[in-house]
C-alpha cells in the first residue's frame, strides 16, 4: 500500500475516533459558578438499592468519603479549600466541613449538611472543585443543625482537650487518655477505664423534665468485661454491660438483646421522646422502656469506665427519628451504602467524558507504562511506514529495471551504457532497485575477467566467484530489508505483557487505596480499575498494528528476496553464456 493510499485511511480513522469520543461525552447541565472547573454528582440513596430507609429524616449530616478511586486530588487544592457542595438545584451551597484531608495519600472525609432528606429517595447533590484561587469555604459550626448541643470528632492531637464542633462551644475540660488512629472516621478517643473526659454544665446542655434527648456514638470495646460507661450525667447512664448496650434512668432501663463484638466498631444510639426511652444498635432499635427523663443537671462524663475507643459522639436536644439513626450508622460505617460519589467528573464548558474521566484516574505507574507502549507503537509505525516506502520504491525501481534488462536481450552492458537511457533514470534505478545493484555487481565481475582473460570462456571457478560476489550484494540487500524488524517483534510479544504489568500494579494500587479509605463499593473500585485497564489497552494497541504490519512486510520482503535469488541465477547464467559466445565468435574469426 502506497503512502498516498494510507493518508485518507488514517484521516478516516481519526475522524471515527473523535466521533466516538464525542458519543462518550456526557453534556453538563447548569454550572454553579464558572470559577470551579470540575464537579461530581454525589448521591444519597435511602431507597431499597441503598440503605432502604422509610419515613422523613429531616435535616441531617452525612459523611462523604473521598479517595483516589473516586476523586482526583491533583485537580483540587492541596488542603481541599476549593471543595464546595451544592444542593440538587445546583444553586444553593450546602454547609460542610472537612474532618481530614490528605492529598498526598489520596484520602479525605467531609461532613455535609443536607437541609431535607426523606426515606425511599435518591437525592443528588454536587461536589465542585478545581478553583486554584478559592478561599476556605467550610463552615464547621453551620454544618450542625441547632438541635445539636455537642459534637465530638476527636480530631485533636494527643493531650489536647476535646473540642465541640457545634456553635455551643461545649468543649471538654480534659483530653482522652489516648488517640485512636484507626477510628470509624479519622481519629477517635481512646479510654482506659478511668475518668473519661468531663464537660461542664452549660445552659445549652440543660435537660428539663420530659424533654427530648438523643445520644449517638461509635464504640469499639477492647474487652467486654464488667459495666463500662459511655455517658453519664446525674442519674442517667449509657454503657455496655458484659458487652450488651443499655441505658438506665432511675428505675427505668432498656438494653439490647445481644452483646457487641470486641474490637469492632458499633454504633450506639439512645433516644428519649418524652414518653419512651429507646436504645439503637447500628441504627436498629434494640430495646425500649416507657419512661420520661427527669431533670438532669451537672457535668457530663464521656467514656468514664470504658476500656476502648469512642468516635463521633453527639448529643441533641431533640428526639432524632429512627430513620436518621439508621442513615447515620450506614453513612459512617464500613458499608457506606448511603453515600455514593459519581464515577464521572464533569468539566466546565464541555461536560465530562467517560474516557477523559478514566484517563484522569491514571496512577503514575500506569501513565508510565502507557507512555512506554505509545513510544514502542510510534517506533513500530515509523518503521512500518519507512519499510513500505522502501519496498514501494524497490518495486517501482525493479519494474523500470526489468524493462531495460529485457530490452538488452543477450547483450548485457552497464546501465549507464544502455541505449536511450538518461542519467536521471540510471540514478533512480541504481538507488531504488535491488536487482539493479545485483546486476551492476555481476557486470563489474564480468568486466574484471574480460580484462584478465579477454574472451576466453569462464571456468567453473570463475563462475562461482562471480556468483559469490553477487551473493554478497544479495546478503547486503536482505540485511537492509530485515533491518530493525526486531522492533515489530518486540512490540508484538512485549507490548501486551508490559500493558498487563501496568494493569496489575494499577489494580493493586486501587485496592490498597480503597482499603486505606475503608470504602468498599463499586464507585470506589470501578474508576481506578478502568484506568488501570488502559495500560492493557495500550499494550494491545501497540501489539495489534505491529502484528499486522509485520505479517504484511514479511510477505513482501520474502517475495522480494525470492525475486532476487531467481534473478541471480538468471544473471550469472546469461553472463557465462555471453562470455562463451564471445569466445566462439573469436575462434570463428580466426
Amino acid at each position: 500500500m502506497h503512502t498516498s493510499t494510507l493518508r485518507p485511511v488514517l484521516k478516516a480513522f481519526f475522524a471515527l475516533l473523535v466521533l466516538a469520543m464525542g458519543t462518550w461525552a456526557s453534556p453538563a447541565a447548569a454550572w454553579w459558578q464558572k470559577d470551579w472547573a470540575y464537579r461530581k454528582a454525589v448521591t444519597i440513596d435511602t431507597s431499597p438499592s441503598g440503605v432502604n430507609v422509610s419515613g422523613p429524616i429531616g435535616r441531617t449530616l452525612v459523611l462523604v468519603r473521598l479517595h483516589s478511586g473516586n476523586f482526583t486530588f491533583t485537580d483540587a487544592l492541596e488542603n481541599g479549600a476549593d471543595i464546595r457542595f451544592v444542593d440538587s438545584d445546583d444553586k444553593n451551597p450546602l454547609p460542610y466541613h472537612i474532618e481530614s484531608y490528605d492529598s498526598k495519600n489520596g484520602v479525605a472525609t467531609v461532613w455535609v449538611s443536607l437541609p431535607v432528606l426523606n426515606g425511599g429517595e435518591k437525592k443528588q447533590i454536587w461536589l465542585y472543585f478545581g478553583n486554584k484561587n478559592a478561599p476556605v469555604g467550610e463552615d464547621v459550626k453551620g454544618s450542625f443543625d441547632p438541635d445539636y448541643t455537642l459534637a465530638y470528632h476527636f480530631s485533636e492531637g494527643p493531650g489536647q482537650p476535646t473540642e465541640d464542633k457545634t456553635a455551643n462551644g461545649n468543649n471538654a475540660t480534659n483530653a482522652p487518655a489516648g488517640v485512636e488512629d484507626s477510628a470509624i472516621v479519622g481519629h477517635g478517643g481512646h479510654f482506659v477505664g478511668q475518668g473519661g473526659i468531663i464537660i461542664n454544665d452549660t445552659p445549652s446542655l440543660a435537660m428539663t423534665p420530659g424533654a427530648p434527648f438523643t445520644f449517638t456514638a461509635w464504640v469499639k470495646p477492647d474487652n467486654l468485661t464488667g459495666d463500662q460507661q459511655l455517658f453519664s450525667r446525674g442519674g442517667m447512664v449509657i454503657g455496655i454491660n458484659a458487652g450488651v448496650p443499655y441505658v438506665a434512668v432511675g428505675s427505668g432501663r432498656a438494653q439490647a438483646t445481644a452483646a457487641v463484638k470486641q474490637g469492632d466498631w458499633t454504633h450506639v444510639g439512645v433516644v428519649a421522646d418524652g414518653t419512651t426511652l429507646k436504645i439503637y444498635v447500628n441504627g436498629v432499635e434494640a430495646g425500649a422502656v416507657s419512661v420520661a427523663l427527669p431533670a438532669i443537671a451537672g457535668p457530663i462524663t464521656i467514656g468514664g469506665t470504658l476500656v476502648g475507643s469512642l468516635d463521633e459522639v453527639r448529643l441533641s436536644k431533640s428526639a432524632r427519628p429512627a430513620a436518621m439513626l439508621l442513615a447515620m450508622a450506614n453513612a459512617e460505617g464500613p458499608s457506606t451504602k448511603l453515600v455514593g460519589v459519581s464515577d464521572t467528573a464533569e468539566k466546565q464548558g464541555g461536560g465530562g467524558g467517560v474516557l477523559f474521566f478514566i484517563v484522569s484516574k491514571l496512577e503514575p505507574i500506569d501513565a508510565g507504562v502507557i507512555g512506554l507502549c505509545m513510544i514502542l507503537l510510534t517506533m513500530a509505525v515509523t518503521l512500518m511506514v519507512n519499510k513500505i516506502r522502501y519496498l514501494n520504491a524497490a518495486a517501482k525501481g525493479n519494474k523500470q529495471f526489468f524493462e531495460r534488462f529485457n530490452a538488452m536481450h543477450e547483450e548485457l552492458v552497464p546501465l549507464a551504457k544502455v541505449q536511450g537511457i538518461t542519467e536521471p533514470e540510471v540514478a533512480f534505478i541504481k538507488k531504488a532497485s535491488p536487482l539493479a545493484r545485483l546486476y551492476e555487481m555481476g557486470i563489474a565481475e564480468l568486466d574484471v575477467r574480460r580484462n584478465q582473460n579477454a574472451t576466453r570462456p569462464l571456468s567453473g571457478e570463475a563462475v562461482e566467484a562471480m556468483r559469490a560476489a553477487v551473493d554478497a550484494v544479495y546478503v547486503e540487500e536482505n540485511q537492509k530489508l530485515d533491518a530493525l524488524m526486531v522492533i515489530l517483534t518486540i512490540a508484538i510479544s512485549g507490548g501486551p505483557f508490559i500493558g498487563l504489568l501496568g494493569t496489575v500494579i494499577g489494580v493493586m494500587t486501587v485496592f490498597g487505596g480503597v482499603a486505606m479509605a475503608g470504602d468498599v463499593n463499586v464507585n470506589a473500585i470501578a474508576p481506578g480499575i478502568a484506568a488501570a485497564l488502559l495500560a492493557t489497552i495500550a499494550g494491545l494497541a501497540c501489539a495489534i498494528p505491529a502484528l499486522f504490519g509485520y505479517n504484511y512486510l514479511n510477505g513482501r520482503i520474502t517475495a522480494l528476496a525470492d525475486q532476487m535469488r531467481v534473478f541471480i541465477d538468471r544473471l550469472i547464467t546469461r553472463l557465462a553464456e555471453m562470455q562463451a559466445d564471445a569466445a566462439y565468435a573469436r575462434e570463428a574469426a580466426e
